[in-house]
């Protein structure tokens, strides 16, 4: 294959095959992918902006039956280490969460084999009655599609009654790499790649802002990384007419410290070159998926900065509380000024967003914080 035309082709926002996405992930040098992926992303979302927005993880639970390789923080029911967050508990971080400016909840946990529809339910209606304000990005597909086989609905049935109980969005989450072989072995008991696709179909059709993402760095091919894109981008073009879709992508390399894959010698050796050709060729493959969000949490700010020149429009979330990729080695850290500062650092404007990417006025507490330094 002409690696210029396939080139020329993703330039002009029309979509590549799995076979040309594959081509010029292969043979195209760094530098030329991030120029063209900056280049449809100029085409995308104009301008100088860089999305970035204050939000708090809490886990649920880390109760879950999943038995995912690469989840160093999840536990048995029996486990001392167990819990299920408290109301209280929950308060107590939405307080500080609404302290530092931030209003959404990201709000994910385990597939706990005693919890269902109906607890998500009225912890989602109790949290919104005492913070009428505060939005709920909850859940993931795995979740969704587990809650359908407990309480025997369909996806749709489920998603309609959470939405109703105060979700307003639904991450990307548990997406790994959406391939079967590679799902069964690296996260056997969640949903296959077919069901993590069709809740977000429903979850487009019931005009859900959701986002989508990818786990790599472990037993996937590269064309299954590729695949994984495909798919993506064939779910967001059979979204209704005016419906969010995917709001944005956000890859991440898989974190090894400590996990079952790094016993089985399986480690993380993505360098910051291989995380920049990632974001570049999913720019050039997702023509149809406007946002793109660099993930520093995990790689660091700078090669976070350098994503914003190959492909990427967003810095992420400073993320109060996360458990998760910490607790696989993910030793990054930024604060509001911070992740701002990195933004002006790299050439570009800082744009306080929401969880739909919409641009909003930056929250007065940080606004605050800004004018005492």
């Amino acid at each position: 294959m002409n690696l210029d035309s396939i080139l020329h082709k993703a330039l002009r926002l029309e979509p590549l095959s799995v076979d040309e996405g594959l081509t010029i992930y292969e043979s195209v040098p760094t530098a030329e992918l991030m120029a063209a992926a900056h280049e449809c992303r100029q085409k995308q979302v104009p301008g100088n902006k860089v999305g970035w927005i204050i939000d708090r993880n809490v886990n649920i639970t880390n109760i879950c039956i999943s038995g995912c390789q690469f989840c160093n923080f999840h536990c048995k029911k029996d486990d001392e280490r167990a819990y299920v967050t408290s109301l209280d508990e929950y308060s107590e971080k939405i307080e500080e969460l609404l302290k530092a400016g931030g209003n959404q909840l990201l709000l994910q946990g385990g597939m706990h084999p005693q919890l269902g529809l109906d607890f998500y339910a009225d912890l989602f209606s109790e949290l919104k009655r005492r913070y009428p304000t505060l939005k709920l990005h909850t859940l993931g597909p795995p979740e969704v599609a587990f809650l359908a086989r407990k309480a025997r609905k369909s996806f749709r049935e489920v998603l309609e009654i959470l939405v109703e109980a105060g979700m307003d969005s639904l991450p990307g989450a548990g997406a790994e790499i959406l391939s079967d072989r590679v799902r069964r072995q690296i996260s056997p008991g969640k949903c296959k790649t077919g069901e993590w696709l069709d809740v977000m179909r429903e979850a487009h059709r019931l005009n859900l802002v959701t986002s989508a993402t990818m786990m790599f760095g472990h037993i996937e091919t590269l064309r299954e990384r590729i695949e994984h894109l495909a798919h993506l981008r064939q779910v967001q073009s059979e979204k209704p007419d005016g419906a969010h879709g995917f709001v944005t992508f956000i890859p991440w390399p898989f974190m090894d410290e400590g996990t079952e894959l790094q016993q089985q010698g399986i480690h993380n050796r993505t360098t910051a070159n291989d995380y920049l050709r990632l974001v570049a060729v999913s720019r050039l493959m997702l023509h149809n998926v406007k946002n793109l969000q660099a993930s520093w949490l995990t790689v660091g700010a700078v090669t976070g900065q350098l994503c914003l020149h190959g492909g990427a429009n967003d810095f992420g979330s400073i993320m109060m509380e996360e458990n998760v990729v910490s607790a696989a080695g993910a030793s990054y850290k930024m604060d509001a000024t911070g992740i701002q500062q990195a933004i002006r650092d790299a050439g570009f404007v800082s744009q306080y967003r929401n969880q739909a990417y919409e641009p909003e006025e930056m929250p007065l507490a940080q606004q605050s914080a800004g004018s005492m330094k």
